[in-house]
């Protein structure tokens, strides 16, 4: 009886350590991106953005570009 039981139970740890690699990650929102309207200037700081783009409605903001960094800020869609 061991001789059975061995293999079936080392089939049954494959398939849940298959089962647990492979577990569902939950959905991320998409991002939607648009130029902040209030932040003047050159953008050096993503907190100086995300704290403007707070009071436009939008959840973040990020420097971006490389020459001419801009403020663009970042809301779920």
């Amino acid at each position: 009886m061991m001789g059975r039981s061995m293999p079936m139970f080392a089939t049954l740890v494959i398939l849940l350590m298959v089962l647990f690699a492979t577990e569902m990650k939950p959905a991320e929102a998409r991002s939607c991106e648009s130029a902040s309207q209030r932040f003047n200037g050159y953008c050096v700081r993503s907190s100086n953005c995300a704290s403007i783009c707070s009071t436009e409605g939008f959840t973040d903001g990020k420097c971006k570009g490389t020459i001419r960094r801009h403020c663009t800020c970042i809301r779920n869609c």
